[in-house]
């Protein structure tokens, strides 16, 4: 199932256009990072595709509604701030270092960090898939 998820995110990646909303794709990641870390729920589930694949270790899931999106994005226990950036066409791989924020009470470590692929078109989130996670380690 892990291959699967990651043969189809390079087969977006590589093929998708992220066009069509006027917004880059890593825009529209950052819109959605921010509206996550405002617990704004609604905003957040309007930036994923209706039938958006979300993929965390070898679980595949779909997103099929707007309300099952809006309940994933409730139930996300962290908010993250984006650490790093680097959009490659409509796929964007983002680091995110985990805090806990309003509404939402992150038990990672300090200075944990999660790290996924998103991949947008037309605007809107068509994949989710967390490729890992680390801890940062101070010196």
């Amino acid at each position: 199932m892990r291959r699967a998820a990651l043969g189809v995110t390079i087969l977006l990646a590589l093929t998708a256009c992220g066009g069509g909303s006027g917004r880059s794709a890593a825009d529209v990641v950052r819109d959605w990072s921010a509206a996550l870390d405002a617990y704004d729920n609604e905003r957040a589930a309007s930036l994923f595709a209706p039938n958006i694949a979300i993929v965390q270790g070898d679980q595949l899931r779909r997103l099929r509604t707007h309300r099952q999106a809006l309940a994933w994005n409730a139930q996300l226990p962290c908010a993250g701030k984006i650490a790093s950036l680097k959009q490659n066409g409509s796929a964007v791989e983002v680091t995110f270092r985990l805090v806990s924020a309003r509404h939402r009470q992150c038990q990672d470590p300090g200075g944990a960090e999660a790290i996924a692929i998103l991949v947008v078109e037309h605007g809107k989130i068509i994949l989710w898939d967390q490729i890992g996670s680390q801890i940062r380690l101070a010196h």
